[in-house]
């Protein structure tokens, strides 16, 4: 595993790595290695943004921690943390037939597909409150739509790339949309605001469309 690590600001490391899976085993890794003054893990696509109190931790010494810390790459699920969380979908998003066939599968595979296996939060982005999730067990390369749309409704259940989401809030999007659900992924009042963090097992169940 390759790591560069760069200052940012007098409070951070910016941690680059090769792929996304080296991103999950060095946050599991360091999320199991936990040191004093080491604030917050940030993961992304590629980064890992370690946020520290610099007057515990000096960020030299943060920096020797993130480069001897063993990890090795592992399964996207392995190293999940916390209870799993569970949303309820109704499979009758606008792009689920079409989908369904640019993938070479039937609509009830699909869904089938996306409800049988456990999915982690990888990340966090786009908006508050909206996870990329990957799966091992998720076979599928989805492309995004060709002309995003303006409105995607909150709650919609997506597809792009490698990546399952819900959108937190009405927002633009080019994903895929197969479902929605009324499972509130982003609530600023609440004592925690976001209902998916890095690290969390999720299971998508299906319901009826209503």
């Amino acid at each position: 595993m390759s790591r560069r690590l760069l200052p940012s600001g007098d409070s951070a490391l910016l941690v680059e790595c090769d792929s996304l899976e080296e991103v999950l085993a060095l946050h599991d890794a360091l999320a199991a290695d936990p040191r004093p003054g080491v604030l917050e893990l940030v993961p992304a696509a590629r980064t890992i943004l370690v946020s520290v109190d610099p007057a515990r931790i000096p960020l030299e010494s943060a920096a020797t921690w993130v480069r001897r810390i063993p990890a090795e790459a592992v399964s996207r699920v392995a190293g999940a943390v916390a209870d799993p969380v569970t949303i309820p979908v109704a499979y009758d998003g606008d792009d689920l037939a079409a989908t369904a066939a640019a993938l070479a599968v039937s609509p009830e595979a699909l869904v089938a597909r996306h409800t049988g296996i456990q999915w982690r939060v990888a990340f966090i982005g786009f908006a508050p409150g909206f996870g990329y999730l990957v799966s091992d067990d998720w076979p599928f390369e989805v492309p995004r739509l060709a002309a995003p749309r303006t409105r995607v409704p909150a709650g919609s259940v997506a597809l792009a790339g490698a990546f399952s989401g819900v959108y937190p809030r009405q927002s633009p999007g080019g994903w895929r949309l197969i479902g929605r659900t009324d499972a509130t992924l982003w609530d600023p009042e609440a004592p925690e605001p976001a209902l998916l963090e890095p690290g969390r097992r999720v299971r998508f169940e299906a319901i009826g469309a209503g």
